[in-house]
This record gives C-alpha cells, sequence and structure tokens, in this order.
C-alpha cells in the first residue's frame, strides 16, 4: 500500500529542481562583471517535471482499471541562455533578475517542503500516531 508514494518522489524533485536553480543563479552572479558572460538559468519546474508526453510525472497504466502516475529520476535539467538584457561588455546578468529568480527558488523549495511535510503528517494521521 506505500510502497510508491508519488507525492515525497514530487516534492524531492522539487526541492532538487530549486537547488539546480539556486546555483545557476549563484554562478550568475559571480560572474555579474566578467564580460562576455551569458546570463542562464533552468526551465521552470513544471516545463521539465509537468503532465505530458514523455515527462517524469506522466500517468501509466498499471492496469486496465488503475492509473498511477509515478515519477522518475530520469529528466535532465539544462540550463538555458537569458539574452534579455546585455550590457555594453556583452555580459547578460541583471542583478535585480537575478534576485528575483533567486527568491523564486526559495519560495518554490520552501513550497517542496510544506508538501513533504504535509504529506507525512496525513501518512502519520492514517496510521493513528501524531
Amino acid at each position: 500500500m506505500f510502497q510508491n508514494l508519488a507525492v515525497f518522489e514530487s516534492a524531492q524533485a522539487m526541492a532538487i529542481h530549486a537547488g539546480q536553480r539556486q546555483a545557476v543563479i549563484a554562478q550568475n552572479v559571480a560572474n555579474a562583471d566578467t564580460p562576455g558572460y551569458v546570463a542562464r538559468d533552468l526551465p521552470s519546474f513544471t516545463d521539465i517535471y509537468g503532465p505530458g508526453e514523455g515527462s517524469a510525472f506522466s500517468q501509466r497504466a498499471t492496469r486496465h482499471s488503475h492509473m498511477n502516475g509515478s515519477p522518475s529520476n530520469t529528466a535532465e535539467a539544462t540550463t538555458e541562455q537569458d539574452k534579455s538584457f546585455a550590457s555594453p561588455d556583452g555580459n547578460t546578468v541583471s542583478l535585480e533578475t537575478e534576485m528575483l529568480r533567486a527568491t523564486e527558488a526559495k519560495r518554490q523549495h520552501d513550497r517542496s517542503l510544506a508538501i513533504y511535510k504535509s504529506a507525512l503528517n496525513i501518512l502519520r494521521s492514517s496510521l493513528g500516531r501524531q
């Protein structure tokens, strides 16, 4: 019954994605003064893991009358270049944009922890423990 709890795997994938995005943002900030550096960013969590054909979280039938969404950790997070801003030396890092992205990554990480904690509380309650 409790062998495949997809909510925990989803929360873990969300936390890992937030950590990877924070690392890319930190690298962008560290290279804010490097001439010719092109800022990078990860695709959003829903773009990588969202529902859809070939997605890590796409549904699959395990029997005729049962559908089970089972995430696998096979999706790779690839960075994409952000060229929406450019300084005269060719650097595309905007510290204001990176601050906003860092805030989004923190919120995503906090959300993943809240999902994990809530699912754990539900699991404990179903077992009769507090």
